[in-house]
């Protein structure tokens, strides 16, 4: 039965073993190796030199579970507290992965059609009558929904200092008034045609999941993904401003960079909402990822709703597509599939190989900080691929143009 989910990593390694030959296959060349973890220390020691306090990688193997791999550098918070890859976080936009979970259930169960007018399953005058976008094009990011958030930030894509303390630390915004942020501004362009990404839209997939089932976007969460899957450490507070249990201190670089890092930890996260606003760790980040990928084996969706989410379309950025609600990144030994998340003081990243096999999320205390996002994601081509060929030039810099295998730090404003 679908609602029997997995509820163990041992459950989730055996589902991974079922689909591990075909999700390889697919993958194209990508092989398993051990990680590159002097590779991987090199790219975190960058994100503290950068301006984090502090930086972790946690790589799990499901098939080989000896090479899994855990290591922390810097600090928690500005006290000293050291770095731990098993606390708590904000996930930022890999909240965009649940969010398309709870939506292609709904799909399942025939309960919304991802190519039908997406207005028809939301609240009346949610969008304009004449608005034909569709649910599949939200997913993608090519309905030509302008993003809400460039109306909350003093820069386009970069949160500042003043606007966090003005907009965002302590207010309080409802979805609808989001969406009518955006919807003022008209469509991009015409749905379907082009890329370009949109924490409106997500916004957008939330209202109408909790329009079609009666029950707000926390609960679903929680009774679909979370209790089912044994995430302990997942919740969704908005607009509760703390977190709860152990968790990490984020930090904002301050518009004025003579002065020290602002503590960003307690917000709403209102003003992101089901775009952005989950709390989880690495250990559930993991959790849901192998689940996910495992398809039918999984629990969570069904094999042609994984198919449909993995089926990717170019974003303009070379080594990376996205499908729904899911980024590929292409490395040199294959793709892997996840989402980023950047929200004020925190990002991460969180990919696993096609079908499961190996997860790796990799974490840092501080936003609006590129460089911060530079090194994280070259933490990525040494975690999956390993040491690079003798030969062959280190992997060293993220985005340098000398490295075929390089992966940019972004592809959309937020990433």
């Amino acid at each position: 039965m679908r609602t029997r989910l997995a509820r163990s990593v041992t459950t989730l390694a055996a589902a991974v073993a079922l689909v591990a030959g075909s999700a390889a296959g697919a993958s194209g060349e990508q092989t398993r190796t051990e990680p590159d973890m002097t590779g991987v220390r090199a790219a975190l020691l960058r994100v503290t030199e950068a301006g984090a306090p502090g930086a972790f990688a946690v790589i799990r193997d499901h098939r080989a579970p000896g090479v899994d791999r855990s290591l922390s550098v810097g600090d928690a918070d500005l006290a000293g507290t050291p770095m731990s890859g098993d606390a708590r976080f904000r996930v930022g936009s890999n909240t965009k992965m649940f969010t398309a979970v709870i939506v292609m259930r709904l799909a399942e169960q025939g309960r919304i059609d991802l190519d039908k007018p997406l207005r028809d399953y939301l609240p009346a005058g949610t969008l304009p009558e004449n608005w034909p976008i569709t649910a599949r094009q939200v997913l993608e990011h090519r309905a030509g929904v302008y993003d809400h958030i460039n109306d909350l930030l003093e820069r386009s894509g970069e949160e500042t200092t003043a606007a966090f303390e003005q907009r965002i630390r302590n207010t309080v915004y409802e979805p609808r008034d989001l969406v009518a942020l955006s919807v003022k501004h008209g469509l991009q362009y015409t749905p379907g045609t082009a890329y370009a990404y949109s924490n409106t839209g997500f916004v957008l997939l939330a209202l109408a999941a909790e329009h079609l089932t009666g029950r707000p976007y926390a609960e679903l969460l929680r009774r679909q993904i979370s209790e089912p899957l044994g995430l302990r450490t997942t919740s969704f507070t908005v607009p509760g401003k703390r977190i709860a249990g152990r968790h990490i201190t984020g930090y904002l670089t301050h518009d004025d960079r003579r002065a020290p890092l602002l503590d960003a930890t307690e917000q709403t996260a209102s003003w992101i909402w089901s775009a952005g606003g989950i709390v989880s760790s690495s250990l559930d980040l993991d959790r849901f990822l192998t689940a996910l990928l495992a398809g039918s084996a999984g629990g969570l969706v069904s094999d042609d709703s994984l198919r449909q989410m993995t089926t990717v379309l170019p974003t303009g950025t070379p080594t990376i597509a996205y499908g729904l609600g899911i980024r590929q990144i292409s490395l040199s030994c294959g793709t892997v599939l996840g989402h980023g998340g950047i929200v004020q003081g925190y990002q991460s990243q969180a990919f696993s190989m096609p079908g499961g096999q190996r997860t790796v999320v990799v974490f840092a205390n501080a936003s609006n900080n590129g460089a911060v996002t530079e090194g994280l994601m070259g933490a990525l081509e040494p975690a999956f691929c390993g040491k690079p060929p003798a030969a062959a030039p280190r992997h060293s810099r993220v985005g340098d143009p000398g490295d075929a295998h390089a992966v940019p730090a972004v592809e959309d404003a937020r990433i």
